[in-house]
């Protein structure tokens, strides 16, 4: 069932709303609290997955070159399980492993901390915990993408969506949906210009006036001028980005949270990122945690075998 922009609205402030009169009404038995409000509200809640699976064949930067996955090798010999060289089998050993040459940290959907033009800047390892999980804000330019492939954000688009919803909360999240991460199967497109992303402008107003955590966009980069200007502004003024994202057009534009992780390679420039949308209940997206419990897991149609790419698929003989 769809809501009307107004029931959108409604629910998603109700949602919002509902999780506050709970954090005061468990105050005072702060461990029963979380657990009770999981199970009040995130048990029902739709969850929708931003994040494209990462794979050996798909676009990238192109002065990047693409991942490459193979079989996990024995590197000694242990006397009666394997030899030095081996491939871990299924048949031979019980278990399977797979070997991930990574060339980049820019991969798929991501997460780019300062580090990453800054010299000066965070890096992924610095990442304090509390980025977990925020306010979700969804920013729809997705109809101006469409009758200009090279559209950016901008501030009058944050203007409208403020008109429309209320003011950007403090500390959120604000992704911008152009659909472009419709087109990521068509590898040689993707990545080329003209494509969306968001001016200095829209930035400078969101993280100075607005003071959101931090955006996100569904190219691989945030800008199409030659400098990418709104990306050395972030990195160099200690912002990160999310890049890469999919799914916003199965969103609600207010009211949803986000959870957000990563991989935290000590140092790191760039994170392979995992970003998973949280909506009320009524939303006519996403899974809840009834659905889908989680435990145990779903087995595949047919065995894993692992292709010429190196990926493990389900496939029948």
């Amino acid at each position: 069932m769809f809501l009307s922009t107004s029931g959108k609205i409604v629910a998603g402030f109700a949602f919002l709303g509902l999780l506050v009169v709970a954090l005061f009404a468990y105050q005072n038995n702060q461990a029963k609290s979380l657990w009770q409000i999981q199970s009040d509200y995130f048990n029902e809640a739709k969850y929708i997955d931003l994040t494209h699976a990462f794979e050996p064949n798909q676009a990238v930067f192109p002065a990047f070159n693409n991942a490459k996955f193979g079989p996990t090798k024995s590197a000694v010999t242990i006397e009666g399980f394997a030899n030095e060289g081996d491939e871990f089998t299924y048949e031979k050993h019980g278990f399977v492993a797979t070997s991930y040459v990574l060339a980049t940290d820019q991969y798929g959907t991501q997460f780019d901390p300062p580090a990453h033009w800054n010299p000066m800047g965070a890096t992924i390892s610095d990442i304090p915990p509390t980025y977990s999980l925020r306010p979700l804000v969804v920013i729809n330019i997705a109809a101006k993408v469409l009758l200009d492939e090279g559209y950016h954000l901008q501030v009058s688009d944050i203007e409208q969506w403020e008109a429309k919803y209320g003011r950007i909360p403090e500390g959120s999240v604000v992704m911008v949906r152009s659909d472009w991460y419709k087109k990521w199967s068509d590898i040689k497109r993707f990545a080329q210009k003209p494509f969306p992303g968001v001016s200095l402008e829209a930035l400078k107003f969101l993280h100075l006036q607005r003071k959101i955590l931090f955006h996100g966009h569904e190219p691989l980069d945030t800008d199409t001028t030659p400098t990418l200007e709104g990306e050395y502004w972030l990195m160099h003024n200690n912002f990160a980005q999310a890049e890469g994202v999919a799914n916003l057009d199965k969103v609600p534009e207010t009211g949803a949270l986000i959870s957000i992780g990563f991989a935290k390679p000590l140092g790191g420039t760039g994170g392979f990122a995992r970003y998973i949308a949280i909506a009320p209940r009524t939303w006519p997206y996403g899974h809840s945690i009834k659905d889908l419990p989680g435990a145990p897991l779903a087995t595949q149609k047919a065995p894993l075998k692992r292709g010429l790419d190196g990926v493990m698929r389900p496939t029948l003989d």
